[in-house]
This record gives C-alpha cells, sequence and structure tokens, in this order.
C-alpha cells in the first residue's frame, strides 16, 4: 500500500512533500549527527516518536494544548523596520501577545547604540509610560565592529590569513576592553531610563571573544543592577576559536555548545539564556529540529535560568527564509516546548 506523503518543508523554506516513513529517517538522522558533533545522547524512542507526530501531521498550522503556552521574549521584533516606533511595542504587546518587549534600533549593535544612547533613552521612558509588559533593551555584541575600518583594533580578519597569530590576538584583545565598556555603558542608561533589562542577541557571532567580552559587561551590569532581568541569546551552536584561548573562570570557551554555553551565561548573571542553532538549508525542517533538539538537551539539564531557544529565522528548525512558512515555525515552537520543556521562547 502507497504511504500518505504530507506536505513540509526543507530548511530553505521550500515546500516538499514526504512520507511518514522518509520523515522517521529524517528524524533519526537529524538526532544521529547532533549526538555526533555535541557528543551527547541522541533523542530517545518517545522523543522521536513525538517528534515524528509532529511533522507528519498535514495541520497547516499547529500548536501546544492550552495551558501549555511559554513565556515569548524576542530579540528585535514588530515590524523589522525600526524598533523605536512605540507602535511597533504596542502591537507586539496587543495583538501579537508578546510576554516580554524589546526596544531597538536599526543599527543593532552596541557600538552603533552608544553615539545616540540619550535618543533611545527618551523612547524608553516613553514606551514605559504606555506599555504593560517589561520592556529590554537589546542589540548585538558585535565585536567585529571593533575592528578597522570600523573601529580602533587592528583588523584580525586580515592578520589571521597571513599567518599573523599574536598580532591577531591582540587585536582581539584590544577590541574586546572597548567592547566591554561599550556594552556596560548603554546598559547603564537603559536601566537608568527605566528599561526592565538588557537583551544580549547574536552572542558569540564573532567567536569566542565576542562572547567574553559579552559574559564580562553581563556580570559588571548585575553587580550594578542586581534586579535587572539580562538576556543572552547565541548566534549558533556551538563557539567559534576566533581566539583559540581565551577562557572564563578557568573555562575554555572555544567549541562550547549549548549546555556549556547556559553554564557560563548562569555564572556571569545572565537571568535568560536563548541557546541557537543553525539551520541546515539542505535538509529537511524534520531534520533540523531533530538535530536542535538533541543539542540543546542537555543544556535544559543543566539550566538554573530560564531556557527560551531562538526560534527565529533561520534556527532551531525555522527555515532561513524572509517569511518562514508558519507550518514549519509553528511546528519548531511546538517540539520546543514540548520536548525540550523549554521556559519559553
Amino acid at each position: 500500500m502507497t504511504e500518505l506523503r504530507v506536505p513540509t518543508r526543507m530548511g530553505d523554506g521550500s515546500r516538499v512533500e514526504r512520507t511518514r516513513s522518509e520523515l522517521r529517517a529524517d528524524i533519526e538522522a537529524g538526532t544521529a549527527e547532533g549526538a555526533r558533533r555535541a557528543k551527547c545522547p541522541p533523542l530517545d524512542a518517545d522523543e522521536l516518536d513525538h517528534l515524528l507526530d509532529i511533522y507528519a501531521s498535514p495541520a497547516s498550522f499547529t500548536a501546544v494544548d492550552i495551558g501549555e503556552q511559554v513565556v515569548l521574549s524576542c530579540d528585535g521584533g514588530g515590524s523589522k523596520m525600526t524598533g523605536t516606533d512605540l507602535q511597533d511595542l504596542l502591537e507586539s504587546e496587543q495583538r501579537l501577545g508578546q510576554d516580554i518587549l524589546e526596544l531597538w534600533h536599526i543599527e543593532y549593535s552596541y557600538k552603533a547604540i552608544k553615539t545616540i544612547l540619550p535618543f533611545q533613552q527618551q523612547v524608553m521612558q516613553n514606551a514605559q509610560l504606555m506599555l504593560t509588559a517589561p520592556i529590554q533593551y537589546g542589540a548585538q555584541p558585535n565585536l567585529a565592529f571593533y575592528s578597522k575600518p570600523d573601529g580602533p583594533a587592528e583588523n584580525w580578519f586580515e592578520l589571521l590569513p597571513q599567518g599573523r597569530i599574536a598580532e591577531s590576538r591582540a587585536a582581539i584583545e584590544e577590541a574586546m576592553e572597548h567592547a566591554t565598556r561599550d556594552f556596560v555603558y548603554v546598559s547603564d542608561g537603559m536601566m537608568e531610563a527605566g528599561a526592565d533589562g538588557m537583551d544580549f542577541d547574536t552572542t558569540g557571532g564573532a567567536g569566542d571573544a565576542d562572547l567574553l567580552s559579552t559574559l564580562r559587561a553581563v556580570e559588571q551590569i548585575r553587580r550594578t543592577w542586581p534586579e535587572a532581568g539580562i538576556e543572552l541569546g547565541m548566534a549558533g551552536e556551538f563557539v567559534i576559536g576566533v581566539h583559540g584561548e581565551l577562557e572564563w573562570k578557568g573555562r575554555r570557551l572555544a567549541g562550547m555548545w549549548p549546555k556549556e554555553q547556559v553554564e557560563v551565561a548562569q555564572e556571569a548573571g545572565a537571568t535568560i539564556f536563548g541557546p541557537a542553532v543553525n539551520i541546515r538549508a539542505s535538509q529537511s525542517c524534520a531534520w533540523n529540529a531533530a538535530f536542535a533538539l538533541t543539542v540543546v538537551k542537555p543544556c535544559m539539564e543543566v539550566a538554573r535560568i530560564p531556557v527560551h531557544p531562538n526560534v527565529g529565522q533561520g534556527v532551531c528548525g525555522v527555515p532561513v527564509n524572509g517569511y518562514p512558512g508558519e507550518d514549519a515555525s509553528s511546528r519548531a515552537a511546538k517540539a520546543c516546548v514540548e520536548i525540550l520543556r523549554c521556559d519559553g521562547l
């Protein structure tokens, strides 16, 4: 008897069809690859069955049961055109049901925000008067912005191919000092303006130094603002060793997977951790979800702070597409909540 084929998607968002057996094979391959790479156990049989049921459903949209909803935080948000628009924040709160809002600016890096901090402080004050939900301020660390020609440090991405390792590491370390100061400066300003917390989005995007400069800032912010919320969201599933020798309290950062990432984040003083697992565009969304759940699951076992997996564009099973289909996005979110038992998204 011919198996029924159900519509699903690839990691690039394209529509394809799979039989239940083919989806099962994708899921088993995804969890096996995740376990191999992260050196962790694969999903167990019940989890594989549950994930298969989610992805084998022909429904155009899926969701968790009533009462099983989780907290929704965000990086960016609203129209994605301008996070300084109060109308965006109102819509995020009242129409989209966002639980933790984020004020942001289109120049989404702390280095750029430093130059317009008074303007952003005024917007934060206005937003706090108009909205009820907690509002954090967010931007990306973007350590690479501190290298020439945009920043003061030598460009290590030019030095490294030349084999100038010592000079590259010195440039990275110089950039880290500038970056941490900017992160703390902006955070102090926004907290003084009434922000409920800070978000460090896409942490580690420029490698281990990007993560370390952020951890140092989080530690300082926690000392100054003990009641602040601090969300630390990652750029990918493992930390790239651009410097290679950097450590946090004796732990080497390069090569860390979500389990180790959440440990250093909570040690530094973060209150929400956002693991991110990059999508493989050539694999199905079912494969990608299995891979993501496998590498994030050990994180859930050691976390002492809420974990909000990033289910935005191109991560944790959501296609890398400007407008990912709601069928794929909702399945990724449902899988994170029901299988990982995460605290939020």
